[in-house]
Parts: structure tokens; C-alpha cells; sequence
């Protein structure tokens, strides 16, 4: 049985160039990047050539990247180091009810220490409205978090519009990029925001590996503490293999990005023509006309969405209930919440993910199974 895996927006398989770029930083140049000596030295060199490749992805000048493990704490090191550095300016930040957990779990960790918080509501799309967030807008907000794409719907939001009112009021716009990176192209230097996440392990890069972009003229303080690295603003000593694989990563996947968007339009209408013919009754979640391609949040009424990824795992397909990072819980997705979409929706969604080593046989292999699970379920519990 051929397995088809369906899962990049919880994670992606490793691209072999990648793990060829890293394997020297394991086997020979083993120095810490911060040592005076050629081991060292060696190392530092690999380091700040990975930091302008990660740099150019984003336009962006090298002294703006710092390296993180990963986009958790990419967000977490913007939110909690601009709250702590304007705490005597104000303690109101602004955010949406679909952000990730990385986003909303530190938001309410503030809100426990004496911060507010405002959590923007989201259109059936799954879209916030830039008109909302200026209304939210008051005398001692210092931050507005926003993602850039949603990570269970693939709903893109309006990140132009909202970064423009931030600047226009003198806040700080900080967008979770992570799920974006890769499917759209980013630009610093026209697009307003002060501080953006990324990560490795989402385009096809080691896990554990993650950047915050931070604007020159932004001041952040470190939640991080012990040692000088990556401009005094995230102690550690650096995880060399895996910066050098986050920047082969950002490379390929900025050569492929315009081919990978055609591709992943193409499996969606492939998944969503094989439901149709079948007469499989489906409705998709999320905006249909501001998405990340390779996302597709799909639900079918009649279904229940822990009885279909059962099903699904035994017919060879990994597909997802939406977040990763509540995986295995079956929770109610709160982004599908905040959509307001209908209990049917909200208990039967599942999301198909596409990526690096897909083709168009296994989606329509994995169409056509997804279909005869749901009449049979579906069936089955009529």
C-alpha cells in the first residue's frame, strides 16, 4: 500500500540538498561559532553567509535576522520582547482569535501579568478586517500581532493594510509568517511590518530552527539570558547545522516558489473535481480567494473528523484536524470557531496539506479514497 503523505502545514519531510549542506557541520566543522580560533572562525563565516541568505529571502538586511529554535519562539521572543521594552509606554496589545498558539498562549500569559489584550474577530472567511483593528487601536497599545497565513484554513490576511494603519498610529506590527514563508514572497522594504516569524521545518528545512526578523530601528528586549550571541538579543551558542539548513531550504524554496504555487492550485482542483464527480457533499473552510494554495481545509457533513483521519491513516493517507499542535486531542479548532461556521462544519473539517514529493497520481488516489471513506462513513452513521 502506497502511503500519501497529506501533513506539510504540521511539518515537511527533509530535502535531501538540505541535509547534504548540513551533514559537514556534524561530521567536520564542529567549532563554536563564538571561539577565536580557525574552528571557530570557520563556523562564524558559515553562520553569517546562512544569516544574508535568510536575509535576502525576506529583503531584509543580515543585522535584522537572529536565529531562533523554531517559530514558537520566534513569536514568543517578539510579543514578550516588545511588551517588556514598552511596558512604562503601555500594556494593550492587539491580535486576532485565529492566531496560532504560539501567538494566543502568550498573549494570555501577559494578560495574567497585568497586560490587556484585544482579540480581533475574523468574517466567516476567516479574514480581519483592517478597519476592526484601527478601532481597537487605543492610547497605550504598543503591538499588533496579526499572521500572515492562517495555518489550518490558509486564509491570507490583509497584512499590507493592517501594517499601514500600525505605522500610521506609531505601533509595532509583528506577523506570524511561518506558514506563509515559502508560498508567498515577502519584502521588508515595502511591506510594514517591524517584526516577522519564520521557520526551517516548514519549508522542507530542519526542525528546531527558526528566524525573527526584527526592523533596525526596533528595541526588544531578550527573554534569552547568558551569553552575547546573535547581538545580545538571544543567548545561546548557535545551532550551526541547522542554520546552514535553514538557509539551503530558503534558497530552494525561493527558486521554486512560483512553480510549487501552480503545482498545489492544480492538486487542490484535483481533490475538489474527484469529490464533485463522486457527489461527495463537501464544503471548503476559508477565504477562496486570499489562500495559501497548499492548504485545504475541507469538511464533510454526515462525517465526524476523528473517524475519518482514522480511516484515512488505515487507507495510507496522513491528513490533519487542523493545528499540529493539537494533534491527537480532537479539540474544537478555534479558528473554525471564531469563523462561525455550523456545528456539522466544525465536528467533520479536515485539512489536506500538500508539499515537497507529492504528485498529481497520489492526490487523486487520495481524492478518490477521501471520497469512498466519506459515503461509507457517512452511510454508516445515517
Amino acid at each position: 500500500m502506497q502511503h500519501i503523505y497529506l501533513d506539510h502545514a504540521a511539518t515537511t519531510p527533509l530535502h535531501p540538498d538540505v541535509l547534504e549542506a548540513m551533514l559537514p557541520y556534524y561530521r567536520e566543522f564542529h567549532g563554536n561559532p563564538s571561539s577565536l580560533h580557525s574552528f571557530g572562525q570557520r563556523t562564524r563565516h558559515a553562520v553569517d553567509e546562512a544569516r544574508s541568505v535568510i536575509a535576502e529571502s525576506l529583503h531584509a538586511l543580515p543585522s535584522e535576522i537572529i536565529f531562533t529554535s523554531g517559530g514558537t519562539e520566534a513569536d514568543n521572543t517578539a510579543i514578550m520582547g516588545i511588551a517588556t521594552a514598552l511596558k512604562d509606554k503601555g500594556r494593550h496589545i492587539i491580535t486576532s482569535q485565529i492566531e496560532h498558539h504560539a501567538v494566543i498562549d502568550t498573549c494570555a500569559f501577559l494578560e495574567k501579568n497585568g497586560y490587556d489584550v484585544t482579540y480581533i474577530p475574523v468574517d466567516k472567511q476567516g479574514r480581519v478586517s483592517p478597519e476592526s483593528v484601527r478601532q481597537a487601536i487605543r492610547e497605550d497599545t504598543i503591538l499588533i500581532s496579526i499572521m500572515y497565513g492562517n495555518n489550518e484554513v490558509g486564509t491570507v490576511q490583509p497584512i499590507s493594510e493592517i501594517g499601514a494603519i500600525a505605522q500610521e498610529k506609531g505601533i509595532y506590527f509583528h506577523t506570524d509568517a511561518v506558514q506563509a514563508y515559502g508560498m508567498e514572497r515577502m519584502d521588508v522594504r515595502s511591506l510594514p511590518v517591524d517584526l516577522l516569524s519564520i521557520s526551517a521545518h516548514k519549508i522542507n528545512g530542519p526542525k528546531g530552527m527558526g528566524a525573527l526578523y526584527i526592523g533596525k530601528n526596533v528595541k526588544i528586549n531578550p527573554h534569552l539570558h547568558g551569553g552575547n550571541q546573535e547581538k545580545k538579543r538571544r543567548a545561546g551558542t548557535e545551532n550551526v547545522a541547522g542554520i546552514i539548513g535553514f538557509a539551503k531550504a530558503a534558497e530552494i524554496s525561493g527558486r521554486t516558489l512560483e512553480d510549487h504555487r501552480m503545482q498545489y492550485e492544480k492538486y487542490r482542483s484535483i481533490m475538489l473535481e474527484a469529490w464533485s464527480e463522486m457527489n461527495v457533499p463537501f464544503t471548503v473552510n476559508g477565504s477562496l480567494e486570499h489562500y495559501l494554495p497548499h492548504i485545504l481545509n475541507v469538511s464533510f457533513p454526515g462525517t465526524r473528523t476523528e473517524m475519518m483521519l482514522m480511516n484515512l491513516d488505515i487507507a495510507g493517507i496522513a491528513a490533519a484536524s487542523g493545528s499540529a499542535c493539537t494533534a491527537g486531542s480532537f479539540e474544537v479548532s478555534h479558528v473554525l470557531e471564531a469563523m462561525g461556521v455550523a456545528q456539522e462544519i466544525l465536528q467533520s473539517a479536515l485539512r489536506f496539506s500538500f508539499g515537497y514529493g507529492n504528485t498529481e497520481e497520489q492526490i487523486h488516489e487520495a481524492a478518490i479514497k477521501t471520497g469512498e471513506i466519506v459515503l461509507r462513513v457517512s452511510k454508516a452513521e445515517r
